[in-house]
Protein backbone atom coordinates (compact mmCIF):
# COMPACT_ATOMS: atom_id res chain seq x y z
CA UNK A 1 0.00 0.00 0.00
CA UNK A 2 2.71 2.52 0.96
CA UNK A 3 5.83 0.49 0.16
CA UNK A 4 6.71 2.80 -2.73
CA UNK A 5 7.00 5.66 -0.22
CA UNK A 6 9.83 4.06 1.79
CA UNK A 7 12.89 6.32 1.75
CA UNK A 8 11.04 9.45 0.64
CA UNK A 9 11.59 12.63 2.66
CA UNK A 10 9.96 16.00 3.04
CA UNK A 11 11.84 19.26 2.64
CA UNK A 12 13.34 20.81 5.78
CA UNK A 13 11.02 23.31 7.48
CA UNK A 14 12.11 26.06 9.88
CA UNK A 15 10.39 26.07 13.28
CA UNK A 16 10.97 28.23 16.35
CA UNK A 17 10.77 26.99 19.94
CA UNK A 18 8.60 29.93 20.97
CA UNK A 19 8.37 30.80 24.68
CA UNK A 20 4.61 31.38 24.77
CA UNK A 21 3.93 28.14 22.94
CA UNK A 22 6.20 26.19 25.32
CA UNK A 23 4.35 27.63 28.31
CA UNK A 24 0.94 26.82 26.81
CA UNK A 25 2.07 23.32 25.83
CA UNK A 26 3.48 22.61 29.31
CA UNK A 27 0.25 23.85 30.91
CA UNK A 28 -1.86 21.74 28.53
CA UNK A 29 -0.03 18.54 29.52
CA UNK A 30 -0.21 19.46 33.22
CA UNK A 31 3.54 19.93 33.66
CA UNK A 32 4.31 23.30 35.20
CA UNK A 33 7.97 22.53 35.94
CA UNK A 34 9.85 25.84 36.31
CA UNK A 35 12.46 24.80 33.71
CA UNK A 36 9.69 25.26 31.10
CA UNK A 37 7.95 28.29 32.62
CA UNK A 38 10.25 30.50 34.71
CA UNK A 39 12.89 32.54 32.84
CA UNK A 40 15.10 32.96 35.92
CA UNK A 41 15.11 29.22 36.56
CA UNK A 42 16.05 28.67 32.92
CA UNK A 43 18.94 31.16 33.06
CA UNK A 44 20.33 29.49 36.20
CA UNK A 45 19.95 25.96 34.81
CA UNK A 46 22.77 23.95 33.25
CA UNK A 47 21.29 24.82 29.84
CA UNK A 48 21.37 28.58 30.43
CA UNK A 49 17.82 28.88 29.10
CA UNK A 50 14.37 27.40 29.44
CA UNK A 51 13.81 24.12 27.65
CA UNK A 52 10.73 22.58 26.02
CA UNK A 53 8.93 19.47 27.31
CA UNK A 54 10.06 16.23 25.63
CA UNK A 55 6.91 15.81 23.53
CA UNK A 56 6.89 19.46 22.36
CA UNK A 57 8.12 18.51 18.84
CA UNK A 58 4.55 17.31 18.13
CA UNK A 59 3.76 20.99 17.54
CA UNK A 60 6.38 21.42 14.77
CA UNK A 61 5.84 21.50 11.03
CA UNK A 62 7.78 18.67 9.36
CA UNK A 63 6.82 19.41 5.79
CA UNK A 64 4.97 17.13 3.42
CA UNK A 65 6.29 13.95 1.88
CA UNK A 66 5.24 14.28 -1.74
CA UNK A 67 2.84 11.50 -2.71
CA UNK A 68 2.08 10.39 0.85
CA UNK A 69 -1.67 10.68 1.29
CA UNK A 70 -3.23 9.58 4.57
CA UNK A 71 -6.85 10.04 5.59
CA UNK A 72 -7.57 12.78 8.10
CA UNK A 73 -9.45 10.39 10.40
CA UNK A 74 -9.68 6.71 11.19
CA UNK A 75 -5.97 6.08 11.69
CA UNK A 76 -4.71 4.44 14.89
CA UNK A 77 -1.72 5.85 16.76
CA UNK A 78 0.44 2.77 17.32
CA UNK A 79 3.70 3.96 18.82
CA UNK A 80 5.85 7.04 19.24
CA UNK A 81 9.45 7.15 20.47
CA UNK A 82 11.61 10.23 21.00
CA UNK A 83 15.39 10.24 21.17
CA UNK A 84 17.22 13.40 22.23
CA UNK A 85 20.83 14.37 21.74
CA UNK A 86 20.11 17.48 23.82
CA UNK A 87 17.03 19.43 25.00
CA UNK A 88 15.22 21.98 22.85
CA UNK A 89 16.09 25.49 24.02
CA UNK A 90 13.40 28.16 24.13
CA UNK A 91 14.02 30.72 21.40
CA UNK A 92 16.09 28.56 19.05
CA UNK A 93 15.36 27.76 15.42
CA UNK A 94 14.90 24.11 14.55
CA UNK A 95 14.83 22.61 11.06
CA UNK A 96 12.53 19.62 10.80
CA UNK A 97 11.70 16.99 8.18
CA UNK A 98 10.02 13.59 7.86
CA UNK A 99 11.23 10.36 6.30
CA UNK A 100 9.11 7.29 5.51
CA UNK A 101 11.09 4.41 7.01
CA UNK A 102 8.93 1.32 6.46
CA UNK A 103 5.54 -0.09 5.61
CA UNK A 104 4.24 -3.61 6.29
CA UNK A 105 0.94 -5.47 6.54
CA UNK A 106 -0.27 -7.84 9.25
CA UNK A 107 -3.45 -9.85 9.46
CA UNK A 108 -5.24 -9.68 12.79
CA UNK A 109 -8.60 -10.75 14.11
CA UNK A 110 -10.12 -7.56 12.65
CA UNK A 111 -8.67 -8.07 9.18
CA UNK A 112 -5.67 -6.76 7.30
CA UNK A 113 -3.88 -3.84 8.91
CA UNK A 114 -1.11 -1.67 7.51
CA UNK A 115 1.74 -0.29 9.63
CA UNK A 116 3.39 2.91 8.39
CA UNK A 117 6.68 3.81 10.11
CA UNK A 118 7.92 7.39 9.83
CA UNK A 119 10.86 9.14 11.41
CA UNK A 120 10.97 12.85 12.07
CA UNK A 121 14.16 14.80 12.56
CA UNK A 122 14.96 18.09 14.30
CA UNK A 123 18.29 19.77 13.56
CA UNK A 124 19.94 23.03 14.54
CA UNK A 125 21.03 25.75 12.09
CA UNK A 126 24.29 23.88 11.35
CA UNK A 127 22.50 20.59 10.61
CA UNK A 128 23.41 18.95 13.93
CA UNK A 129 20.78 16.45 15.09
CA UNK A 130 18.86 17.49 18.21
CA UNK A 131 16.11 14.86 18.28
CA UNK A 132 14.31 12.17 16.35
CA UNK A 133 10.75 10.95 16.70
CA UNK A 134 9.79 7.55 15.34
CA UNK A 135 6.10 6.88 14.88
CA UNK A 136 3.96 3.97 13.78
CA UNK A 137 0.51 4.64 12.34
CA UNK A 138 -1.90 1.71 11.97
CA UNK A 139 -4.25 1.69 9.01
CA UNK A 140 -7.15 -0.63 9.86
CA UNK A 141 -9.42 -2.59 7.51
CA UNK A 142 -12.15 0.10 7.48
CA UNK A 143 -9.70 2.81 6.48
CA UNK A 144 -8.14 0.51 3.85
CA UNK A 145 -11.62 -0.03 2.36
CA UNK A 146 -12.33 3.71 2.34
CA UNK A 147 -9.03 4.25 0.53
CA UNK A 148 -9.99 1.44 -1.87
CA UNK A 149 -6.73 -0.52 -1.41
Amino acid sequence: MYKEMIGKKSSRVKNIVERGMVKRFAASIGDSHPIYMDEEVGKKSRYGANIAPPTFPRTFDYGTVEGLHLPSKGLIHGEQIYHYVRPLLVGEEIYCYTEVKDYYDKTGKNGLMGFLVTKRYGEDLKGNLIFTEESIVIINEAVREALKV
